[in-house]
């Protein structure tokens, strides 16, 4: 079963200028991997979750950061074994057009067992999941998007050999969160941190990159000094590296000329590397939250933060909104309803 193809025409014509009384119009793709989710504390403090997670939490996320005119296309390969309730899911996120963007595919739905002792991960198992994208397949799923956010949940999601051509064909901005790239995986399913092969051509593939302070030691091992590294790489191309630091809140390394706004990022792609200090910054979290889930942090916070920069916040106040969102996330468990939650519409569960 597979939706009917987007528009192959350009964002300008997907969208046309809208009249005094037409609110402008826009759509981000949202690639990532929907994961059935069993979370366990193996000190029995609470009974195990099994529910959707992975790019669930991105999508919520951004259901609720993103201002009105804005709709969201997930961009999933979906197994058939989960089809109804996947799709029932996808249905309960406002905001969200699953056609053009989601396939089914024969392949079992990606799941994940996750294991904490008290709110550090122990042990995470994936089983199953989909091939990776194509550039073929991909590239009539991202014409006339005007943003998209990638976050790699299962590290799977597609080659460098498609992020790269994905980079030169999509004129939009692109974020991304390099999460699981940095996770090896043995015969048995179990994630291992690992270096980054070809770390400097991934990052050349997208205008922002995010991960967390773990990741961002493994990135720097090259150079000994992460942030020394980051200082380097900022410019043109990746123009801002945003690292989440758990209790510490969040930081970002930023080219000298960094414009907050993503829909402008495409004007220095190419250019001569301006002169001058790069631009560094730290906010706190929001509050810290004792023996929370931090299951989907990450997520909602990169989710939360393109989310607001899109519309039109400033580089601090969208990494307060996304420290707020990714703290009140781990006062929950789970992704679904999350959107509701994360406007303060009901109560964590």
């Amino acid at each position: 079963m597979v939706f009917p193809a987007a528009g192959t025409g350009p964002a300008s014509a997907a969208f046309p200028s809208p009249g005094q009384d037409e609110p402008l119009r826009r759509r981000i793709g949202v690639l990532g991997t929907l994961i059935w989710d069993r979370i366990v504390d193996v000190d029995g403090r609470r009974p195990p979750v099994e529910e959707w997670g992975g790019v669930a939490y991105g999508l919520e996320a951004l259901s609720a950061a993103l201002p009105e005119g804005w709709t969201v296309r997930p961009i999933l390969k979906l197994g058939l074994d989960l089809s109804e309730r996947a799709l029932a899911y996808l249905a309960s996120i406002p905001h969200l057009e699953p056609e053009g963007g989601v396939e089914w595919v024969p392949h079992p739905t990606t799941r994940v067992e996750l294991w904490y002792r008290g709110s550090e991960r122990r042990t995470e198992r994936l089983q199953g999941g989909p091939p990776p994208w194509t550039w073929e397949e991909l590239g009539p799923k991202v014409q006339g998007l005007d943003a998209l956010y990638v976050n790699f949940i299962s590290g799977f999601e597609m080659a460098l050999d498609t992020a790269l051509t994905l980079r030169a064909a999509f004129p939009g901005p692109i974020y991304a969160d390099l999460h699981s790239l940095f996770l090896g995986i043995t015969g048995m399913g179990f994630r291992v941190p690992r270096e980054l092969p070809g770390w400097g051509a991934w990052l050349r593939a997208f205008d922002a990159v995010q991960m967390n302070e773990a990741e961002f030691e493994l990135l720097g091992r090259a150079w000994g000094d992460p942030w020394r590294l980051a200082a380097e790489v900022v410019g043109p191309e990746v123009k801002l590296m945003a690292v989440t630091l758990g209790r510490e809140g969040a930081a970002y390394i930023a080219a000298p000329d960094f414009d907050p706004q993503p829909l402008g990022w495409r004007r220095t792609r190419g250019q001569v590397a301006r002169l001058g200090p790069v631009l560094t910054g730290k906010v706190p979290p929001a509050y810290v939250v004792e023996e929370g889930d931090p299951t989907g942090c990450g997520d909602v916070w990169g989710a939360t933060f393109f989310g607001r920069l899109l519309a039109g916040a400033p580089l601090m106040e969208a990494m307060e909104a996304a420290n707020l969102s990714a703290a009140r996330n781990a006062q929950r468990r789970g992704a679904t309803g999350l959107h509701r939650y994360l406007k303060g519409m009901v109560e964590g569960s």
